[in-house]
């Protein structure tokens, strides 16, 4: 067998796709409204966005407690495999992954993972108010998120959920993204979540400009693009399917050429694919190597990675009012990180060609940094992931963006990372960049997500950060 290395991105002016400058140009408009335009029964002032949240947030009764597995309703453990499957057969099952053939230093390991089939629906709806762009947000609740309530992109539904296999309440506004010609499509992707925790593991993005009225509902608003970037400024306001939808927007490239050209991109990221020969198999969920099983928690040996725990609901506002389920619980807080270079005056990410076993293609272009500190304390610094230590140690002056945001509050409990975009130099981040990164234009990350599977969900999320104040005219 022949070994092929993955090249650099060779140098040269960027090909761009044909964009359309008028909806460009109206995005930009949106981004420059930080303030919002007015408060009334539909839209928001940013100053009043937070008083509005905690209204809604009292408006419902809201509670998650912790429970046995034993206390599951509907969900048991499969006599044969010991995976944690629902009785319906939909939502998901809870199975185990043997992955090999991964880069050092883990080259091989065992771990539980979430199998869900269907491809569910993120969209957000936008409409114009007053000359302005605005996108329909909401208020939802999820069981996992640290703070219950965040805000979610229109509809956020699995397929379980809009053809009522709960047989619980219609999803709000779903009609807008399942139905032909019922408005102006801006964005449509397929994109992946966490390849860490899901089984190839896929959501519909959509972002849809409505035809005619909109009626709106108690736990919605619009927002303009301005003023979400305002709020993805803070601390666990915007959630994880927001963030990804919003990545999807095709923002302007304010910027000049590209260090390297977008053919050049693409066929170092298709060599990093090539070259890589991961495989990744699901296994019974029962005895597991590595990890044990309890009575309310499924955890590694060595007390690090993540559990798997059940959780009881209340969520008033939600298409079904009770429920039960198991939840994957990181341990520790993520650190997820962009390091930043500016070349010929065009501002670059270092993009990493990164491998998890969950994906559909084995790689995907990751930030700089997406690890928990924690679970990389006990190796040798020579062992450690690269830029970690960069990331950890940049001085308050270095760091262009920081906020702790949520992974996805459906699936995971108080699992969140500190995503931060930090400037280096030449000495730590040299323009020749090592083995599995390349440096790329925000423009570039743009057109890529345009399209499924390149991009990975915490990638998208500061891209999301970057184009909602890039966009700004």
């Amino acid at each position: 067998m022949v070994s092929v290395t993955a090249r650099p991105p060779t140098a040269g002016a960027p090909l761009r796709p044909r964009t359309d400058a008028a909806l460009a140009a109206r995005l930009a408009a949106s981004a420059a409204a930080v303030e919002g335009t007015v408060t009334d029964g539909a839209r928001l002032r940013t100053a009043d966005f937070a008083a509005w949240l905690a209204g809604r947030g009292r408006a419902h009764a809201f509670r998650v407690d912790r429970i046995p597995f034993a206390a599951l309703e509907g969900w048991s453990f499969a006599e044969d495999t010991g995976n944690l499957v629902h009785r319906s057969g939909r939502f998901f099952t809870v199975e185990g992954l043997r992955v090999t053939g991964a880069p050092p230093p883990c080259e091989a390991w065992y771990q539980p993972v979430i199998k869900q089939p269907e491809v569910g629906i993120l969209g957000i709806l936008a409409k114009e108010f007053d000359g302005v762009l605005h996108f329909l947000m909401q208020a939802k609740m999820e069981p996992g998120n640290r703070k219950l309530l965040q805000l979610s992109p229109t509809v956020q539904a699995t397929r379980s959920n809009y053809t009522k296999v709960h047989r619980g309440a219609d999803v709000k506004y779903i009609e807008h993204f399942v139905r032909p010609g019922a408005g102006r499509v801006l964005a449509d992707a397929l994109q992946s979540e966490h390849g860490s925790w899901f089984y190839r593991k896929s959501n519909r993005n959509m972002i849809v400009e409505a035809v005619g009225e909109v009626e709106v509902h108690d736990d919605f608003r619009w927002l303009t693009l301005g003023q979400i970037g305002e709020l993805l400024r803070q601390d666990n306001v915007v959630n994880m399917d927001s963030r990804t939808v919003l990545s999807c927007l095709p923002v302007a490239d304010p910027h000049g050429a590209a260090l390297h050209s977008d053919t050049g991109l693409l066929s170092w990221f298709t060599a990093e694919r090539s070259r890589h020969e991961v495989s990744a198999e699901r296994v019974p969920l029962r005895d597991l190597p590595g990890w044990r099983c309890g009575e309310s928690a499924i955890e590694h040996e060595d007390g690090r990675y993540f559990r798997v725990v059940a959780v009881s609901v209340q969520a008033g506002s939600r298409e079904v009012a009770h429920w039960t389920q198991p939840l994957f619980e990181p341990v520790g807080l993520g650190v997820t990180a962009f390091v930043t270079r500016t070349f010929g005056g065009v501002p670059h990410v270092l993009a990493h060609a990164r491998v998890e076993g969950g994906f559909l293609d084995t790689v995907e272009l990751g930030p700089t940094v997406q690890y928990t500190p924690g679970n990389y304390a006990h190796l040798a610094p020579g062992d450690r992931p690269p830029f970690l230590d960069l990331v950890l140690d940049a001085a308050p002056g270095k760091i262009r963006y920081e906020a702790v945001h949520s992974e996805e509050g459906g699936r995971f409990l108080n699992a969140e990372s500190r995503y931060l975009i930090v400037e280096a130099g030449e000495a730590d981040a040299p323009q020749e960049a090592p083995e599995g990164y390349a440096w790329v234009t925000p423009g570039q990350l743009t057109s890529l997500v345009r399209h499924g599977h390149y991009v990975n969900v915490q990638a998208r999320t500061l891209l999301a950060c970057l184009n909602a104040t890039e966009a700004r005219p």
